[in-house]
């Protein structure tokens, strides 16, 4: 595959974001600041609690595909590649990681079996648009780390989605979890979330390399990023972390993060978190502490290492 010079572009914005030209304002800007080649976009799916067994995705929360499909044709004109990722969240607020449920089904208790029928649709429903889009990489969802254990479910979701999709099929695992899934095998990329602190990169690219090495699969971090919020780059998966702005931090970890990767050849790429639909303005960019990297420091290191790669 191509070396991957990702962003993840307005992951799970509302229905109507699309429909407006903050959007794709933002998104010229992406393409001009940063010399990103690729772009991941998020539908959101909900569920109401990490033990309901139903996924929603036609609600306000939810793109309509209509403006979905609008921004693919966008992207795919301005020359970047796509990857579509459904992803499913709590809508009480705990993280999608903690969707669980008994083993073994019993009577009157919610189920795995009833929670991956509703997901598979909502996949479905994704990788159709993505196969009639010419999207060219498919992500069955997201850091569903208590489901990876099934993997029977799993093997049959990718393989439901082949049917309707030819492109190349995925799953993006969380930070830590890629030795423990086991079915790396059906998929054809290996990719995770690399929100890895500053000093650990070298150890855990050696433990992941030997996953590499044991599914001879391409790899690529299909999320990474961290805050510019002093102390993130010790944490960069809190995105609960308060604290003051720290811009030098942020370019740091990225300077980190592109070096140790660029020592290990079976690194593909990146899907940086995140550009969101509407930007703060390039001026307010000192006092901004999030992920993005617009007008920051960081942005400057993208760009110097996309141009690289």
């Amino acid at each position: 595959m191509q070396f991957l010079k990702g962003i993840t572009f307005a992951p799970f914005c509302p229905k109507g974001s699309f429909q407006k030209k903050e959007a794709y304002e933002s998104f010229d800007n992406l393409v001009s600041c940063t010399g990103a080649n690729f772009i991941t976009l998020v539908p959101n799916g909900l569920q109401e609690t990490p033990q309901s067994e139903d996924i929603s995705y036609s609600s306000y929360a939810t793109l309509s595909d209509e403006e979905l499909i609008q921004m693919i044709d966008y992207i795919h004109d301005a020359g970047l590649t796509i990857a579509l990722k459904p992803t499913v969240n709590c809508m009480n607020g705990t993280w999608r990681a903690h969707i669980n449920f008994f083993d073994k089904d019993v009577h009157c208790e919610p189920k795995w079996s009833n929670w991956f029928a509703s997901y598979t649709k909502f996949q479905l429903h994704y990788a159709k648009i993505a196969e009639e889009t010419g999207c060219e990489m498919f992500i069955a969802g997201c850091e569903m780390v208590m489901s990876e254990r099934r993997s029977d479910e799993w093997r049959k979701l990718i393989s439901d989605i082949r049917s309707v999709y030819h492109g190349p099929v995925t799953y993006n695992t969380d930070k830590y979890q890629e030795d423990n899934v086991t079915w790396w095998d059906c998929v054809d990329y290996i990719c995770s979330s690399g929100y890895y602190p500053t000093n650990d990169w070298d150890k855990e690219l050696d433990r992941i390399e030997q996953v590499v090495k044991k599914f001879q699969k391409p790899f690529f971090f299909a999320e990474c990023g961290c805050m510019s919020t002093k102390g993130s780059s010790a944490a960069p998966n809190d995105w609960t972390l308060h604290g003051d702005v720290d811009l030098k931090e942020q370019a740091d970890w990225y300077t980190a993060m592109f070096e140790a990767c660029r020592k290990r050849s079976w690194v593909e790429g990146f899907c940086l978190w995140d550009w969101p639909w509407k930007q703060y303005a390039a001026n307010q960019a000192e006092s901004h502490c999030g992920y993005n990297i617009y007008a920051k420091p960081a942005q400057e290191v993208v760009k110097k290492y996309y141009d690289k790669f």
